[in-house]
């Protein structure tokens, strides 16, 4: 019914820390690898607002789906209360309930797989400050 708006309420918040992190951020850091042969290559770690607009990402493309899928079937109307569960107290509390289980879960469940794909970028990101190269 109106689950998507909890994932919605979460993205309008990412984006506005997002932007706020992006003003404060600093130059991004450029880490220097030596190849072995003599020659270093520059890598730049990915900067903390860049990984927040994945979040946002994230957030954003599963709620516009969510929110298709709901005008799709009617649950989402271009008039006014706009949620059909919206117009008689029986449904908006099935609706509450909904938000309030599924919704969370979803936005909960969104940014659980977003912090281990942040896990994985900064252990991708180690092993790269980290690599040594081989002597030969």
């Amino acid at each position: 019914m109106a689950c998507f708006l909890v994932p919605v309420a979460e993205a309008i918040v990412m984006t506005v820390v997002t932007k706020v992190v992006e003003a404060r951020e600093a130059e991004p850091v450029t880490l220097k690898i030596d190849s072995g042969d003599g020659k270093f290559e520059s890598a730049t770690k990915i900067p903390f607002s860049r990984k927040l607009k994945w979040l946002t990402n994230l957030l954003w493309g599963g709620s516009v789906l969510l929110a298709f899928e709901h005008v799709w079937h009617g649950e989402v109307v271009p008039w006014f209360p706009f949620l059909t569960a919206a117009s008689n107290s029986v449904d908006a509390s099935i609706m509450l309930h909904e938000m309030a289980t599924v919704g969370v879960f979803m936005a909960v469940l969104v940014t659980v797989v977003w912090g281990v794909m942040l896990l994985v970028a900064n252990t991708l990101e180690k092993k790269v400050c980290n690599e040594q190269p081989a002597a030969n």
